[in-house]
């Protein structure tokens, strides 16, 4: 699937001693297209898995709603367990591939 201008997005994933964040970056523009993090008014909560699942979910809708399929999954120096697991999976349950 080629997802909008033939461009490939990347979902970079930010974890704080306190907070996690989610960023989509169009790396050839080298700007932050949307993002969503536990100090959004939507979530406004500290991480957990619970947390980090809420993040995946709305970041999968405003890729939905950018007309974005598929992406790249940045996870950074994470581990893909727990909380990035988290948010890797509730995004792809919104259809998102990477």
């Amino acid at each position: 699937m080629k997802t909008k201008n033939n461009k490939q997005f990347r979902l970079y994933i930010f974890k704080s001693n306190k907070h996690i964040y989610a960023n989509i970056i169009d790396d050839h523009k080298k700007k932050i297209i949307t993002s969503i993090s536990t100090l959004s008014k939507e979530i406004k909560s500290t991480k957990n898995c619970a947390t980090a699942h809420i993040v995946g979910k709305n970041i999968g809708i405003k890729l939905k709603e950018l007309k974005i399929q598929k992406i790249v999954f940045d996870r950074g120096k994470n581990l893909y367990h727990g909380q990035i697991k988290a948010i890797a999976n509730a995004t792809r349950e919104e259809g998102i591939i990477f």
